[in-house]
């Protein structure tokens, strides 16, 4: 559950994130960061430093205890390796996209070639692509926080369906609401939609940018 937090808190703010469960004076922690941040090693570091009981993991995910009385000492200690790390950049990730797409090109058959060279995780990143210039046909808010959208091309055609989850009240879920059909850049990864025996290809939308 606490890897979950951290995870969101990561997506919603966009910096590394790291949550600990407290018990009988022993925390529990879990964290989560994207590039250019690597968290593994500053939590080794630490573990190293002697704030940990113990912990580790690898640059995107880490899980560490650590003792009630030390979570303090351990929040400085991570704060201080990562500023060291980023030497001056920022800590907002950057986004590698692997191709662009049409609506056109998003089919089902893509999808289940893609998961062919799976699994993803840290070391196999998900291939993200960016429909550029596209209009949002439709967009709602879906459950409590998120935005589904209907995507087409400026010349009308196929249509996309896609989802931007939990960001109904981030920049990116207000945006996606305020297009107006305005044209707009849109960045994610594809995935199969199974709804009523039928299967399609909906985009996870992870990032946009307005045409200029």
């Amino acid at each position: 559950m606490i890897g979950i937090v951290a995870s969101r808190l990561r997506e919603r703010f966009s910096r590394p994130a790291c949550v600990v469960a407290l018990a009988d004076g022993i925390g529990k922690g879990s964290g989560r960061a994207d590039a250019p941040v690597s968290l593994g090693p500053a939590v080794i570091a630490a573990g190293q430093a002697g704030l940990l009981v113990n912990g580790g993991g690898h640059a995107r995910a880490a899980g560490f205890t650590v003792g009630a009385t030390g979570v303090e000492n351990l929040r400085v200690f991570l704060a201080e390796h990562i500023v060291r790390q980023l030497d001056g950049r920022s800590p907002t990730p950057s986004y590698h996209i692997d191709s662009a797409l049409a609506p056109t090109g998003a089919t089902i058959e893509l999808v289940e070639t893609l998961d062919d060279i799976g699994p993803f995780g840290a070391g196999n990143p998900r291939p993200r692509f960016v429909f550029p210039a596209i209009r949002i046909v439709k967009a709602d808010i879906v459950g409590s926080d998120h935005v589904r959208c209907v995507l087409a091309s400026q010349s009308g055609g196929k249509r996309l369906s896609a989802m931007a989850f939990r960001s109904a009240d981030t920049d990116l879920g207000k945006t996606l609401m305020a297009t107006g059909g305005v044209a707009i850049h849109v960045a994610g990864y594809l995935e199969t939609n199974s709804w009523r025996g039928s299967s399609k290809a909906r985009l996870v939308i992870e990032d946009a940018a307005w045409v200029h």
